[in-house]
């Protein structure tokens, strides 16, 4: 707690911030679809798997108590130990905020509805895998992967027009010398290059709220149409703060003179928005913006969709067989069959990543982390390594509004803050350069135009005193804090 930003965090006991609703009807609805997995999971079961059904029936027994309590605002008790080192961190800082009295009224233990936003949302994500954990069955089953599956296979409209566009573009990068011999003007081809990742980045952004119609291909004739293209500015008006430009510079440049190119992207959520995050390290490796991109998932299950090592793996195998996965019926509905067309694009990326991994240029590095309780001002001290490893990356991807909270501190900062400020010891003179993908869906927000802020609270409807605007998604900001420069 003491290495976190010297602001005051966001608290559930607060009704103008969006960690009241949270854990008051987020979080237990959140509680019960696990209890309704597990109860599904069970029914599946025969009789020979009596251990197993024993010990699932007691998860549901332990998810209900814990649903309960936060509903009725009972404190908050040590976690179990699970045999991982990180719940002596989550039952260390209990311990603390419960001796300093630093969440509720003076004399008052952390309960649910008086704690720190943060630190209760991931302690309540950490408690429900210790149920889990401790069994002998259940240690690695993933109680979200349906929801995961599910709405990949719902994004099906998206995925085939994003990867009938990802197949052109790639075909015509493979094919790119002709097509650059016949521009002979260097600045049109440093354009056409920069409106490209732009555009990859804001789908990354977006991820299936995107109109993918925005995506183009390497034609620099519709690239130039596409700069005119009233759809894209639509969705760039929502993005308050946007340095995609200074990204692309950086990377352009290192692509002129280091030999090797690494991208971190930390990733965020599974099924579709990991597939565009793939999209976006694909055209990375295949412009040679980058030689290596490092993908960051989570090593238990996190904030319901985040992304597992075995994600990875889930999406490649439906993709690697798209009629099996999206030919199925769903609630009594007999699919769509896919074209031959629409399957081998779909298989084409499967071709592409599965190489490009095979290849070692797509990596997958795990780290216990990324799911510890506090902000990412501790990494430093906490994850040394870690740490040091992301230094040697040429940008650092932080996905989402979970990570960006957490790069923040999860703090009530003035909104125009800068973000080398907000993001402390891995802001400014850090070694790090970190670029924060984000649509806003909680309080903490930095590097906003002056006033803009006020502007937002006064369109939004409800109480100015809240910024609602922030909380569903419609808005976005993306975020560069460059701690290499000098």
């Amino acid at each position: 707690m003491e290495l976190d930003p010297p602001v005051p965090k966001y608290n559930n006991g607060d009704q103008l911030s969006f960690a009241y609703p949270s854990v008051r009807d987020r979080w237990p609805a959140i509680i019960t679809q696990i209890i309704d997995d597990v109860h599904r999971t069970i029914s599946d079961l025969h009789s020979e798997h009596n251990d197993r059904l024993s010990e699932g029936k007691t998860i549901v027994r332990e998810l209900a108590s814990l649903k309960y309590e936060m509903q009725h605002n009972r404190v908050l008790t040590p976690l179990e130990d699970d045999g991982f080192e990180d719940i002596r961190l989550y039952n260390d800082e209990l311990q603390q905020r419960t001796a300093a009295d630093l969440d509720g009224p003076k004399g008052e233990v952390p309960k649910w509805h008086n704690v720190e936003w943060l630190f209760s949302e991931c302690y309540m994500y950490r408690r429900v895998y210790t149920f889990f954990s401790k069994t002998t069955h259940w240690k690695d089953y993933d109680y979200f992967q349906r929801q995961k599956i599910s709405t990949f296979r719902s994004s099906r409209p998206a995925v085939l027009e994003l990867c009938a566009k990802y197949k052109e573009i790639i075909t015509n990068i493979k094919q790119n010398d002709q097509v650059v011999k016949d521009v002979q003007d260097p600045q049109r081809i440093a354009a056409a290059e920069k409106l490209l990742f732009v555009e990859m980045a804001e789908i990354c952004l977006w991820g299936n709220a995107t109109d993918l119609s925005l995506l183009t291909n390497m034609t620099y004739e519709d690239i130039q149409k596409l700069q005119g293209s009233n759809a894209r500015k639509e969705s760039e008006k929502n993005i308050l703060a946007n340095d995609l430009s200074d990204a692309f510079a950086i990377l352009n440049k290192a692509k002129q003179v280091e030999q090797r190119r690494r991208v971190d992207i930390v990733l965020d959520n599974a099924g579709f928005e990991l597939f565009v995050d793939l999209v976006l390290a694909g055209y990375l490796l295949a412009t040679g913006l980058a030689t290596e991109v490092v993908l960051h998932p989570k090593s238990l299950p996190w904030f319901v969709s985040d992304v597992l090592p075995n994600d990875f793996s889930a999406l490649l195998n439906a993709m690697q067989d798209p009629k099996a996965f999206y030919e199925v019926n769903i609630d009594g509905k007999d699919p769509v069959p896919l074209s031959d067309q629409e399957a081998a694009h779909i298989q084409f990326l499967f071709e592409h990543w599965s190489e490009l991994h095979t290849d070692g240029k797509i990596v997958l590095r795990p780290n216990r982390f990324w799911t510890q309780a506090g902000s990412f001002w501790r990494m430093p001290k906490l994850a040394p390594e870690l740490f040091q490893d992301l230094k040697e990356s040429e940008l650092v991807v932080f996905k989402g509004d979970l990570n960006y909270r957490k790069v923040v501190g999860d703090a009530a900062w003035d909104p125009t803050t800068p973000i080398e400020t907000a993001a402390g010891p891995l802001g400014k003179s850090s070694g790090l350069r970190l670029l924060a993908l984000r649509t806003c869906k909680g309080d903490t927000v930095v590097g906003l135009p002056k006033g803009k802020d006020e502007e937002l609270r006064q369109e939004q409807g409800g109480q100015p005193e809240a910024r609602e605007w922030a909380w569903k998604g419609k808005w976005a900001v993306v975020e560069l804090s460059d701690g290499k420069a000098s």
